[in-house]
């Protein structure tokens, strides 16, 4: 099987939402299966129906995090080495060369990625063309947009 890298935050938010799922959300479902059971004919019991199909739901998430979890390289940045080189799970501030635009992202695992917080996927062009660089190198990326130049402003380990 092959690993998968996931920062310690984002390994402990999947362990975070796999104990909600398993301790509330089953509890409650199974509690509202036994109740529509209650009320007779299952044939026809909208109310069953909808909590089994929930039931699957919440299963079919236990097992996608749990071999999501299983396959995981777990990767603790503040624990590495300071070498200034961009890896996975750093913290890096961009400068965009032709609009001096300051960007800062961190580079994380697929499902832990979100832009709108400033995470990006270690498969992204973007990421991919940073990692190995440090501070002060230059990158060029051809977007749809256009060519996007950047110049590595910072390196962090946090």
């Amino acid at each position: 099987m092959q690993k998968v890298p996931m920062t310690v935050n984002g390994a402990n938010l999947l362990k975070e939402e796999l104990e909600h799922l398993k301790k509330v959300r089953r509890p409650q479902i199974i509690n509202a299966i036994a109740e529509a059971r209650a009320h007779g004919d299952l044939k026809e019991n909208a109310e069953y129906h909808a909590a089994k199909e929930q039931q699957s739901f919440i299963e079919g998430r236990i097992n996608e995090i749990e071999t999501k979890l299983g396959s995981a390289q777990i990767i603790d940045v503040s624990q590495m080495a300071t070498t200034g080189k961009i890896i996975f799970g750093a913290t890096v501030t961009l400068i965009n060369a032709d609009t001096d635009e300051v960007i800062k992202y961190q580079i994380v695992g697929e499902d832990e990625a979100d832009l709108k917080v400033g995470k990006i996927s270690a498969m992204s062009p973007l990421a991919r063309s940073l990692i190995s660089k440090q501070e002060g190198d230059e990158i060029s990326l051809v977007t749809p947009a256009g060519k996007l130049n950047y110049i590595v402003d910072g390196v962090e380990y946090i």
